[in-house]
């Protein structure tokens, strides 16, 4: 798959939350969001001090994660591609790449 195709397929996906209110999603993310262990707990992951990528950071932090599309549209509201660090599971350059494929959509260039 093409790289560009395959941000347009994240950003189809997200129109599901298109109509979801942010407070909605802020719940939901900060509930049950695989990343907010590392803001309730104390315990450190075992592959902590590793140096690893943004993308592989990613791939740890959010695997498995049920809520991340709604992360990455939380985020995409709040602060657009102006953000660092991982969301959605994307690292900052594959998000940003995301970001532009759904603010077209929003922008009313969805293809059917």
């Amino acid at each position: 798959m093409n790289p560009d195709d395959y941000f347009e397929v994240i950003a189809a996906d997200l129109d599901r939350f298109a109509e979801a209110p942010d407070n909605v999603l802020l719940e939901i993310v900060t509930a049950d969001g695989a990343c907010m262990w590392l803001v309730a707990t104390d315990e450190e992951p075992e592959w902590t001090g590793d140096d690893l990528t943004d993308r592989e950071a990613a791939a740890r932090i959010c695997e498995g994660c049920t809520v991340r599309r709604q992360c990455l549209e939380l985020e995409f509201r709040t602060a657009g591609d102006e953000t660092v660090g991982v969301w959605g599971a994307l690292s900052e350059e594959d998000r940003r790449a995301a970001y532009a494929a759904w603010r077209a959509r929003r922008r009313g260039g969805r293809s059917s």
